[in-house]
């Protein structure tokens, strides 16, 4: 089941500049740098800021991730629940995810 608040998108227009304006300006700690995937956080938090460089973000995509144990086992007893999944658990290489919506089209991912 999910058990906490893994990641907050904001979508910037320049990653390399917003990495270091979190970084220099605010203090914040860079945490993954991999091309378009860039987090950072404050010292000591576990919630991170996805640094998404595009114009916009896609329809519906809060950009808000919860972390699971197992996204496979949440996938499961969610969809047993009647939550609508907008794409299936996947291993992205780096990791797993997955994408469900709440009553109103906002569109949550799940990471593990």
């Amino acid at each position: 089941m999910i058990k906490k608040v893994y990641s907050v998108a904001v979508v910037v227009s320049d990653g390399k500049k917003a990495r270091a304006w979190y970084t220099k300006k605010l203090g914040f700690k860079l945490v993954e740098n991999y091309d378009h995937w860039i987090t950072v956080a404050p010292k000591g938090s576990k919630t991170l800021l996805h640094l998404c460089e595009s114009d916009r973000l896609e329809f519906g995509n809060t950009g808000i991730g919860f972390e699971t144990d197992s996204v496979d086992k949440s996938y499961k007893e969610l969809s047993k629940k009647g939550v609508e999944f907008t794409r299936k658990p996947e291993d992205e290489g780096w990791g797993k995810s997955a994408m469900f919506k709440d009553l109103d089209g906002n569109v949550f991912w799940l990471f593990e």
